[in-house]
């Protein structure tokens, strides 16, 4: 399943570009994210609740930042294990662009699931997935605007 989107920000791309890099501001703003911790500069372990339908999920898994382009682009790659419920994974791609006195922020996301929540259907999964990922944003947007 593929989604994507774009948001407008009033801070400078290298602002948001260290947001998107703390571990702090995400997980602050990853919906029913319980703890993520920065395993090195490229690599951060996380562990996200969701409910998908109703299914409540718990997701164990690694994010990894690759195709780094500070502060304008970067590839995001995770994948993680829901136990029983089965497995998630997925990459976006992150562009930043300075647009008059703020940025244009653009994702695009790839997703996959597997095993039980397969059986919800796919366009319960692809209307939960992107309204996480427009929460996501949402929160975002509101952290770096009040900072």
């Amino acid at each position: 399943m593929e989604m994507s989107g774009k948001i407008e920000l009033k801070k400078s791309p290298q602002v948001i570009w260290d947001a998107l890099n703390s571990p702090e501001v995400l997980e602050q703003c990853i919906p029913g994210c319980e703890e993520l911790k920065q395993i090195s500069p490229t690599h951060f372990s996380a562990i996200v609740v969701t409910k998908v339908g109703p299914v409540k999920v718990k997701f164990k898994g690694n994010i990894y930042l690759e195709k780094l382009n500070p502060p304008f682009s970067y590839e995001i790659k995770g994948e993680g294990s829901g136990g029983v419920a089965g497995f998630a994974k997925g990459s976006a791609l992150v562009n930043l662009k300075k647009s008059g006195a703020g940025t244009l922020l653009h994702y695009s996301v790839n997703a996959q699931v597997g095993g039980k929540l397969v059986q919800l259907g796919s366009r319960l999964i692809f209307s939960t997935a992107n309204k996480l990922a427009k929460i996501f944003f949402n929160n975002f947007a509101e952290f770096v605007e009040k900072e």
